[in-house]
């Protein structure tokens, strides 16, 4: 059976059996496909539970993934200032999913580390933070805030997906924010699959400004474009510190190849 060409990414190769077919990834018109990683990790044919997905988030307007491929960069602190800044107006109402499964930060950061999770009718209730911003986290479930988890890539997947299809989210939320965990594996394959069919607005990327939080943000705006997922921009994070004393600013992370302003520039002139 031909892959339907919907399915099919634009740079595949020209017999590509398709990124849901049994043989994606593994097949010989995969050999040398840039998509060919992507396909092979990925569960084969399509998952039961994404109509579920779609219908729990089909009132949702705007579904943001807060990405970079560096940790330590502040994805979840911008994640948290964002989602206080959305819901600074009343009218809006946002919500926060924290799929940094192994270091969910979010709770502490945005000041409800201490809170659980209560089951309804309806599925898993969300902590609120205030009365129009809500929040998910696995940090509300673990025994103690020293926990590890120690999960495989599976174990991850279910989780996340338990955190789209089983918590009742506001079906008119505005904005739904993804803090993710740094690099391109199990938890993003695992968002991107599982918004496929309810849509993603797109991802904003983070980097600070050295060369060496850069290299692995071309790695990110490249998983994006294979995984047909919109860049909406790119945030420079920890471009300077200001002395709150002599209120001079220094370049800690200085920008020996120009920053994420130069990252940009060099992208727009390729696209």
């Amino acid at each position: 059976m031909s892959a339907s060409k919907d399915n099919v990414p634009a740079d595949a190769n020209e017999h590509c059996p398709g990124p849901e077919s049994a043989g994606a990834g593994k097949a010989a018109g995969c050999a040398g496909c840039p998509n060919q990683e992507i396909c092979s990790t990925q569960a084969s044919g399509p998952d039961p539970d994404l109509a579920l997905v779609s219908e729990r988030l089909s009132g949702i307007r705007h579904k943001l993934l807060i990405l970079s491929g560096k940790g330590g960069v502040g994805k979840s602190t911008f994640t948290a200032q964002l989602a206080f800044a959305l819901a600074s107006n009343d009218e809006r109402e946002v919500g926060v999913v924290d799929i940094d499964v192994c270091g969910p930060s979010v709770p502490k950061i945005m000041g409800c580390e201490r809170e659980e999770i209560h089951r309804s009718s309806n599925g898993w209730s969300p902590v609120y933070v205030q009365d129009n911003l809500a929040v998910m986290s696995i940090g509300f479930m673990l025994p103690d805030e020293d926990s590890a988890v120690i999960w495989r890539g599976p174990k991850k997947n279910g989780i996340i997906k338990q955190f789209l299809k089983d918590v009742d989210w506001s079906p008119t939320t505005d904005y739904l924010l993804f803090d993710t965990p740094p690099g391109t594996s199990d938890e993003h394959l695992s968002v991107v699959q599982l918004l496929r069919d309810s849509g993603i607005t797109g991802a904003v990327i983070l980097t600070t400004p050295q060369e060496v939080a850069l290299q692995d943000v071309r790695k990110e705006i490249d998983f994006c474009r294979k995984a047909k997922v919109p860049i909406l921009g790119v945030v420079e994070n920890m471009s300077g510190f200001v002395c709150p004393g002599c209120h001079n600013e220094s370049r800690i992370f200085y920008p020996t190849t120009g920053g994420a302003q130069a990252l940009f520039r060099q992208r727009r002139k390729h696209s």
